[in-house]
């Protein structure tokens, strides 16, 4: 059969971007898909008010960098675009600590730590890893807290996919040998979650995608894959034919494109939501573990302003610094530039308590006690520039379900563990040490004051390794079980809690999996190979 594609990859994120650079330079012929649109560093908003630009919402025909889905269970943050979450994610490369590789249910299937060595090294080189070089008033802020806590040797400034030249400076390529595009230094804005309009971040349309398209991948952006079948035989050997449509176009014509492979890499969000849905009629043998195992990094994100008239809380890079509190926490300072105030119109005073009742009441008794304060959040001085969000996460370990209810929606459900939660003692504690710190007063998403719901950006899961189809969705090389030639290579295939920021260990997992994929020409010989051994063995007998 004569295919359109060799690959076709669902999603431009840190998984797609890798496929369509590897697939790419092995000489397959590769179109990645993605919903969201092209975002060059003019068209990002200049601050977070700026809705249509910021937030993905296309029934309000909003098709910005950032979406917010909100489950029972858990409120999630994720990035749309091509370049996936890299548009719209803190920049923060972290390796994951030796728990990570040792738990979950991929742990049996390789000595991960040692086996994924290589590829962390060459992912932070190709993402342009390096240390922050200055700290500033959210940071020093973060600093006073960990020599209250006498653990100052556990602070440190984060590593990030940031070009650190000369401020505002042009200069040309400084990471592919002049392959690359042209980039600028950083000026330390800290807009760096709403799209840097200053060429300085390294997000994935400047180094994986940027390289790709030098070597012939085609990208589609501002489509949506509706449907995926296999064709002629219904394990996919035979290839996909795959159905999309416009993501921003309210009227428009599905088409259907074929390929020999196809590569999930939607996000948990994507990929989850699309295979749950497949699995009712197009692809009813994926195993039945698909939606399970969905972790949420045990994460609380609060915010905490500061009432001093002569700190600027909005200036450094988004996540500028890093405290491990113990051996299972650690907590980072995010930060928007000045001007996106937006957030504050979702948050209420920070109250715990073990229903909404008892919170609403603590919450009006803020208002009462510190009514200046609050006045002075909300209407006086901007938020950005007086706010960090103290971003907690946990490698302890609980997972949720998702799957789709009668109305095709996704919902959740609580599967191992204890249910998320925005009150965690630990957490609770660094709230109230970094509030006293910064002379501040701390506020949440109303959500976890309303409902008890936490917030995440790096929701994770819902396609595990498994060494069979009843432990998991895909084998130890990313393979999809029941199917030829279907991958799973983002978010979704993290089949355990790392702890930190994610974005890293799921570049570096991709790496992996692409390194096992042999090249087109070197996979075409192997097969005449093997149809002239067939061919000699029939005239024999």
């Amino acid at each position: 059969m004569d295919y359109d594609y060799d690959y076709i990859i669902i999603g431009s994120g840190f998984g797609g971007s890798v496929s369509a650079l590897r697939l790419s330079e092995k000489g397959y012929k590769v179109l990645v898909v993605e919903k969201g649109k092209w975002y060059k560093a003019d068209d990002f908003p200049k601050s977070n008010w700026n809705f249509k630009r910021w937030l993905w919402m296309p029934y309000l025909r909003f098709f910005g960098i950032m979406k917010l889905s909100i489950f029972r269970h858990i409120a999630i943050i994720s990035g749309t675009g091509v370049g996936g979450g890299s548009l719209v994610y803190a920049n923060t490369l972290p390796t994951p600590k030796t728990a990570f590789f040792n738990s979950g249910s991929w742990s049996k299937l390789a000595d991960w730590e040692q086996e994924l060595k290589p590829h962390y090294t060459e992912a932070l080189r190709m993402l342009g890893a390096a240390q922050n070089p200055k700290l500033f008033d959210g940071d020093l802020g973060l600093k006073k807290v960990a020599e209250d806590l006498d653990i100052l040797k556990k602070f440190d400034s984060t590593r990030v996919a940031v070009f650190f030249g000369e401020e505002n400076k042009t200069v040309k390529d400084p990471y592919f040998n002049g392959k690359g595009p042209d980039r600028s230094g950083c000026n330390f804005c800290g807009a760096c979650m709403t799209g840097c309009r200053y060429n300085a971040k390294n997000t994935l349309d400047k180094n994986y995608l940027y390289l790709a398209q030098q070597q012939g991948a085609e990208i589609l952006a501002e489509n949506e894959v509706m449907d995926v079948q296999p064709i002629a035989k219904g394990d996919g050997s035979q290839g996909y034919e795959v159905t999309i449509k416009s993501s921003t176009k309210l009227f428009a014509k599905s088409k259907k494109i074929t390929a020999t492979a196809v590569i999930f890499s939607g996000g948990v969000l994507g990929t989850v939501k699309l295979l749950l849905k497949l699995k009712q009629k197009s692809l009813p043998d994926l195993s039945d573990k698909l939606g399970e195992d969905i972790r949420s990094n045990n994460e609380t994100l609060i915010s905490v302003s500061s009432l001093e008239k002569d700190k600027n809380y909005s200036k450094g890079i988004a996540i500028g610094s890093i405290l491990d509190t113990d051996e299972n926490s650690h907590l980072e300072i995010c930060r928007y530039g000045e001007g996106s105030d937006a957030w504050k119109l979702a948050h209420m005073p920070y109250v715990t308590g073990s229903n909404v009742v008892s919170r609403l009441f603590k919450t009006v008794g803020k208002f009462l006690k510190h009514p200046v304060d609050y006045f002075k959040i909300y209407f006086v001085n901007g938020w950005a520039k007086n706010t960090v969000v103290l971003l907690f996460m946990q490698t302890l370990d609980s997972t949720l379900k998702f799957k789709r209810n009668a109305l095709g929606q996704m919902t959740s459900t609580v599967s191992t563990g204890k249910a998320p939660t925005p009150f965690i003692p630990e957490s609770i504690k660094l709230v109230d040490a970094y509030q006293k710190a910064i002379n501040g007063v701390s506020t949440s998403f109303a959500l976890e004051t309303l409902a008890g719901i936490p917030s995440t950006a790096h929701i994770l899961g819902g396609a595990v390794m498994g060494k069979d189809r009843n432990q998991g969705v895909i084998d130890q090389d990313n393979k999809v079980f029941g199917y030829e030639n279907m991958y799973v290579i983002d978010g979704a295939m993290i089949s355990a809690n790392p702890g930190v920021n994610p974005s890293l260990s799921i570049t570096a997992i991709a790496e992996f999996a692409m390194s096992k994929i042999p090249g087109k020409s070197e996979l075409e010989e192997s097969q005449s190979t093997t149809i002239n051994k067939t061919v000699n063995t029939d005239v024999i007998f």
